[in-house]
């Protein structure tokens, strides 16, 4: 206890970890301790010097055990839940962070890839890097919770999460990868649910979405979807957005411009 009586820093942030709570603001720090802004402020910089806490978020700080003192932050899937619950977010892990959770990626992704309504900077955290992507329709993706050390996390479904790296290829590795990722989570889709979370986006992701399915031979995988954009698709658009296609074959079936080769990447 410091002369005043008031709890020191240090064992507020001890008695929130005891009690399984690992994040505060700093407004609730200096209420725990009873000082000033300023001496809560210095607080603060002795913890984070030590790497006891860190900061992701201005006036929002977590509580680092000593097992990821190296890292200098809390890994991102176990302080986002509590980020976006405290800015009243909402969100879900998607891309190549959801196909990591689905079992798809074997290359630990270098960001945590967010998904929110509007567009957010970068956060970085120690070693720990936060992308956010602005989806629209997000109220209607689907999701799933799953757990982890600190609660759990709001992650797109398999189905989602396949959707979303075709809408985001350029951020998921690109079109090759994309498709590689896709060869291994077809295994766990289900066609009812693959159409369901295609109609939270264009009908555009879908039309390539099904090609490279098939591409990767889970045709079966995509036959719902296939109907779902005989009944949407307008027009063609182009497999690879950006490309040139003029006189590229055309896929009748996905009403798709095939401007791009593809090399599914293990």
């Amino acid at each position: 206890m410091s002369a005043s009586g008031a709890p020191r820093a240090r064992e507020v942030v001890t008695d929130l970890a005891a009690r399984g709570r690992y994040h505060f603001t700093s407004s609730e720090l200096r209420s725990a301790l009873g000082t000033s802004e300023a001496a809560a402020r210095q607080a603060l910089s002795r913890l984070a010097a030590k790497r006891e806490i860190a900061s992701p978020a201005r006036g929002f700080y977590v509580i680092v055990p000593p097992e990821y003192r190296r890292l200098g932050c809390l890994p991102a899937d176990q302080f986002i839940p509590m980020l976006m619950e405290h800015r009243s977010t909402r969100y879900y892990a998607g891309l190549l962070s959801a196909a990591q959770y689905h079992g798809a990626a074997h290359h630990r992704p270098q960001e945590f890839q967010v998904v929110v309504e509007k567009n957010r900077p970068a956060i970085v955290c120690g070693a720990i890097r936060v992308a956010f992507f602005a989806r629209r329709n997000l109220s209607v993706v689907p999701v799933e919770s799953l757990s982890n050390p600190r609660g759990a996390v709001v992650v797109s479904t398999v189905e989602a999460t396949a959707v979303d790296l075709v809408g985001y290829m350029d951020r998921a590795g690109g079109l090759n990868r994309v498709a590689g990722l896709l060869s291994e989570l077809s295994e766990d889709m289900d066609p009812e649910r693959l159409v369901e979370a295609s109609q939270s986006s264009s009908v555009l992701w879908a039309q390539r979405l099904g090609y490279l399915l098939e591409h990767v031979g889970a045709g079966e995988r995509a036959k719902l979807l296939k109907e779902h954009v005989r009944q949407r698709a307008r027009s063609y658009t182009r497999l690879l957005p950006g490309a040139d296609a003029a006189g590229v074959p055309r896929s009748k079936d996905w009403r798709l411009l095939v401007n791009a080769s593809v090399d599914a990447e293990a």
